[in-house]
């Protein structure tokens, strides 16, 4: 049902001073960034990976790193998820991308799913 990690979400006061540090000390590449509803969000590259570090300022986010699961469907796999001892924190809610929804597994671990029903972000420089 997990596919890949799709994403790690990183909560940060600053994201512009954020990218410049992760992309000139830890080698990453931008990607992609977002202006929405007043808050910045910049997506960065691993060059051994498509896997993103999204760096975000957006106190609505829940916890202050996210690590996010791409799945086929967000709403099929909420509700095998929860069928399988899974409780829903969060119901699917459209994003960008598709639709997102939060859950907890029977341990108390998060669990941030997303599918990419309206297809991925596209690649630009940022």
């Amino acid at each position: 049902m997990l596919r890949k990690i799709d994403c790690v979400m990183v909560r940060v006061e600053d994201v512009s001073a954020a990218a410049d540090y992760y992309v000139g000390v830890m080698g990453l590449r931008r990607l992609w960034s977002d202006a929405d509803g007043g808050h910045q969000t910049v997506g960065l590259g691993f060059p051994e990976t498509d896997a993103e570090l999204v760096l975000h300022d957006d106190p609505g986010v829940p916890g202050p790193l996210n690590v996010h699961y791409l799945v086929d469907d967000v709403r099929l796999a909420c509700d095998e998820l929860v069928r399988q001892g899974c409780a829903l924190r969060v119901a699917p809610f459209e994003i960008r991308i598709g639709w997102c929804a939060l859950l907890d597994d029977p341990f108390g671990t998060q669990l941030c799913i997303l599918d990419m029903s309206k297809g991925p972000r596209p690649v630009a420089d940022a």
